[in-house]
């Protein structure tokens, strides 16, 4: 958290995520589905077909219902560093709500290259 105000940023929630980890395919059942429980000796790896058993009166649930589209875009900067745009939701005026990484080296304004000749 920013310790100025204690108010989170983004940078809070930012963390590495192998590929490997990254479900590329639904689950064939809905209660197959791999569950990360935090439990009180560590993370535990769980199913969703768990998840009635593991809920005490007082636990919170939270639910994720966003809706992930293909939508990744890697660029370069002009210095040639290498970036990735994540657009998550079209906006009424056309341009689209999006994830930069890394932001803080991305000044507004700024072209990169998508493609040789794209800007």
């Amino acid at each position: 958290m920013n310790s100025a105000n204690n108010d989170p940023s983004a940078k809070d929630f930012d963390y590495e995520l192998p590929t490997a980890s990254i479900a590329q395919a639904p689950a064939l059942r809905r209660d197959g589905a791999r569950l990360l429980v935090d439990a009180e000796a560590g993370p535990e790896h769980r199913s969703m077909s768990e998840l009635a058993s593991l809920i005490r009166p007082g636990d919170l649930v939270v639910l994720n219902d966003t809706k992930v589209i293909p939508a990744r875009i890697r660029f370069r900067r002009p210095t040639g560093g290498a970036g990735e745009i994540l657009l998550l939701e079209p906006q009424l005026d056309g341009r689209w709500q999006a994830l930069v990484r890394p932001s803080k080296k991305l000044p507004e304004g700024q072209l990169v290259e998508i493609a040789p000749g794209f800007e």
